[in-house]
């Protein structure tokens, strides 16, 4: 579940968020940090999941220790998803 988790998450950021076909992003780097997604991309980010995988972000759960990388978000959503 994780991996197919990372991957759609993969998937989404590189088609919306890094725009030159060379561009990678490793699972732990910080997507803010390194300037991948602003706070306007958080929010895209977050209506993603939301639709994706029929999940509600609440406010208190947007912090970088569920949402700054590619593997926090797959521990989160994975974490969110068995707890549904």
């Amino acid at each position: 579940m994780a991996e197919a988790i990372e991957h759609t998450v993969r998937e989404f950021i590189s088609e919306n968020f890094l725009f030159r076909a060379d561009a990678k992003i490793s699972d732990g780097q910080s997507l803010l940090e390194t300037g991948v997604i602003d706070s306007t991309g958080v929010l895209e980010l977050i209506a993603f999941l939301e639709q994706t995988y029929g999940i509600t972000v609440a406010d208190e759960e947007i912090v970088p220790e569920n949402l700054d990388s590619i593997s926090n978000m797959t521990s989160y959503l994975a974490t969110k998803l068995a707890a549904a």
